[in-house]
Order: structure tokens, then sequence, then C-alpha cells
């Protein structure tokens, strides 16, 4: 219980600070400057969600817990993993207001509505869930992957 009410007060100390360590894969952490895509009404467009994501891996928070992190690669191509899964590769595209996701394992698209609140992306997921998840850290490194088998 005491994991859920320090996870927003770590993330408000350390929002000003340039470098932390990210709990997934202990990477250093930037902060990045989002001043050119202010806090938007509507969902992000396709070409809004590109210029703020790729060349970053973005950890995502639900209700103060970590959820997961996905690398956002050139060509709308990312990698994901829930907290301390194994990775999935996988490609990204825009689909009417959502920003659509499609990995390699076949599963359906998972399709999200992005926005920005206090300089952070806000994920919205478009289906029976209405999942909330939201931007905890954000680092220029590469996702750290953990491989099938690992330690077996």
């Amino acid at each position: 219980m005491m994991k859920t009410y320090l996870f927003p007060l770590a993330c408000a100390l350390f929002s000003a600070t340039t470098a932390m360590a990210d709990p997934l894969d202990g990477t250093e952490i930037r902060t990045f400057s989002t001043a050119t895509l202010p806090e938007t009404q509507g969902p992000l467009t396709g070409a809004e969600f590109d210029a703020y994501a790729t060349g970053k891996t973005l950890t995502y928070a639900e209700s103060g817990e970590p959820y997961g992190a996905e690398e956002y690669l050139p060509g709308k191509r990312v990698r994901w993993a829930f907290d301390k899964d194994t990775c999935k590769e996988g490609i990204w595209y825009e689909q009417d207001q959502n920003i659509c996701f499609i990995y390699e394992d076949g599963m359906d698209p998972q399709c999200w509505q992005f926005f920005v609140e206090h300089d952070k992306l806000k994920a919205v997921f478009q289906g029976d869930s209405g999942l909330e998840l939201y931007e905890a850290w954000a680092s220029d490194g590469p996702l750290s992957c953990m491989g099938p088998q690992v330690g077996v």
C-alpha cells in the first residue's frame, strides 16, 4: 500500500531533475521538454504522437503503479514490455483519432487515444476496459528486454 503513495511523490520529486535511474531497466532517464507539444483538448494526431515519442522509451503507470514501457523506434516501430516482462516487437499506425498498435504475438490491434496533460502523455485504451495509463518516466535509452528462458 505504501508503494502506491510513494510512486506519485517520487515522480513529482524527480520531474525537475535531469537524470535518474529507470526502475525497469536501470538506464539513465533524462527529462524532455514538451514546449513544442502543448496540452491538447483532443487526442494527438499521428504526426504529433510521432514527433513526441520517436526516439524515446516511455514508462507508463496505472493508478500510481508501474504498468509497462515502450520504446518508440523510427518508422513507427515499437518495442513493448509489461512491467518486467519479455519484450514484444510491433508497429503503430493512426486510425481515425486513435493510435493503434499491432505486436508480433498476432493479437488484434490495440487502439489508444493519447493526450498531453501536465507535459506528459495520458493514454486511454479504446476498448471495453477504458484503461488509462500515464507517462511516468522518459528515457532516450533502449528498452531493456528479458529474453525467453533467462535464468533457467
